[in-house]
């Protein structure tokens, strides 16, 4: 799946991994349209599609990640390893409340930093987004 909400060149991706995640990555849409923000979104599984990851990460021209992923929530941490651009990660709450993907996604290693919302929380994520678009103005 891909969609694109497009003005001009999309600033943020949001990369999630399922679409039953669709849930949460429709409230980052929703901000994003509510602010006219131009965004790209793409369904991608860092465990079953990891090359087509690596082609979008290498080929993309957005600033900022999203990164929604519930259960091990490995694609925030997969991004991140691969680009030095910020990455926002979104638990989701498939299994046990969400607290597996909310940990996963804070316990990275040194040197891959991800930022994290609540879970659930795609509209945060783009509020969080936005503020850092602002900063690189």
């Amino acid at each position: 799946m891909h969609r694109r909400f497009k003005l001009n060149m999309p600033k943020i991706s949001i990369i999630a991994g399922s679409t039953s995640d669709e849930e949460v990555y429709k409230k980052a849409e929703r901000v994003f349209k509510e602010n006219q923000i131009d965004y790209d979104l793409k369904i991608i599984s860092a465990h079953r599609n990891p090359k087509e990851l690596d082609d979008y990460i290498n080929k993309c021209d957005s600033l900022i990640y999203i990164a929604v992923a519930g259960l091990s929530a490995a694609l925030p941490g997969v991004i991140a390893s691969k680009t030095s651009k910020p990455v926002i990660g979104v638990p989701v709450s498939a299994k046990l409340n969400g607290l597996d993907a909310l940990l996963s996604i804070v316990q990275m290693p040194p040197g891959v930093p991800v930022a994290c919302v609540g879970i659930d929380r795609g509209e945060n994520a783009a509020y969080l987004a936005i503020r850092i678009l602002d900063l690189l103005k």
